[in-house]
């Protein structure tokens, strides 16, 4: 059988096939190793995620055994970072007192007002803050003045209304009409949502000195009682591999460890995943 003669042109059509067509195939090769190496590197971002997760997680309970003095060496609610090696990580480690706050849900109104003020909030804005806090936390039907419950919220184009009652995080004191995220990211190293009174004079930041004092001034002395201890335990881990997660625990404290073994030594109020 004689073979067809293709003419130049034929030829050179031909060629040009060949040769779009292992140009594509470079092309599907080169597009399926990207992918390929995409994936690697998507999977090994979440498994170092992964890892500095469960190590913060970790290492939260591993600061609440040292601050209820389980190791023999307790670490005091001083708030100084403590680092810990972890496998394939490692870990800051802070413990607060949250009684070293002044309390949100029961301060008096010139309290919050010095706390404001305390922060850097202008008076007439401190003033009209604190009547809407103590409307959002207040079962009162009407608003005090300058305050705020669900009409004057409705008004200002808010879906949503004071609830009537206390507080049950920080982040709900954002939902407040008059306040803004950076007074909130201001006043969160001094309020606490956990405790019932106000700090001591002597135990307190400067910032909550000045505030109890101008409240003082102003005829509302802190309210202090004891209540049983309320720890904040936060954990920022690292992972070998680069990964980074931050850990919150807020406990309330009932005993020593090897104290009355029908009670708990503590009870969980919170468990987080705090701002950095």
């Amino acid at each position: 059988m004689t073979r067809p003669v293709l003419s130049p042109r034929q030829r050179g059509f031909a060629l040009l096939i060949v040769l779009w067509s292992m140009a594509l195939l470079a092309l599907i090769g080169t597009r399926i190793t990207a992918a390929g190496h995409a994936e690697t590197r998507l999977a090994a971002n979440l498994r170092a995620q992964a890892v500095a997760e469960a190590a913060a997680d970790g290492a939260v309970f591993e600061g609440l055994y040292h601050a209820l003095g389980g190791s023999g060496t307790r670490w005091p609610a001083d708030g100084r970072p403590r680092r810990i090696r972890l496998p394939q990580a490692v870990a800051d480690v802070t413990v607060d007192d949250e009684a070293r706050k002044i309390t949100l849900n029961n301060s008096a109104l010139p309290v919050l007002q010095g706390l404001l003020r305390a922060v850097g909030v202008d008076r007439s804005v401190a003033v009209t803050l604190s009547a809407q806090i103590g409307d959002w936390r207040s079962p009162a039907q009407f608003p005090l003045p300058q305050g705020a419950k669900a009409p004057q919220y409705k008004a200002a184009g808010r879906d949503w209304g004071p609830p009537n009652q206390p507080f049950r995080s920080l982040d709900e004191l954002g939902l407040v009409l008059s306040m803004t995220p950076e007074v909130l990211a201001r006043l969160r190293p001094y309020l606490s949502p956990w405790v019932d009174s106000s700090p001591k004079m002597d135990s307190a930041a400067p910032v909550i000195q000045a505030a109890l004092a101008e409240a003082a001034a102003a005829g509302a002395p802190p309210l202090v009682f004891d209540e049983a201890p309320t720890l904040t335990i936060t954990a920022v881990a690292v992972s070998d591999s680069g990964g980074r997660f931050a850990r919150r625990m807020v406990v309330r404290v009932n005993g020593e460890v090897g104290g009355d073994p029908t009670r708990p030594p503590y009870y969980v109020l919170d468990w987080d995943q705090p701002p950095e």
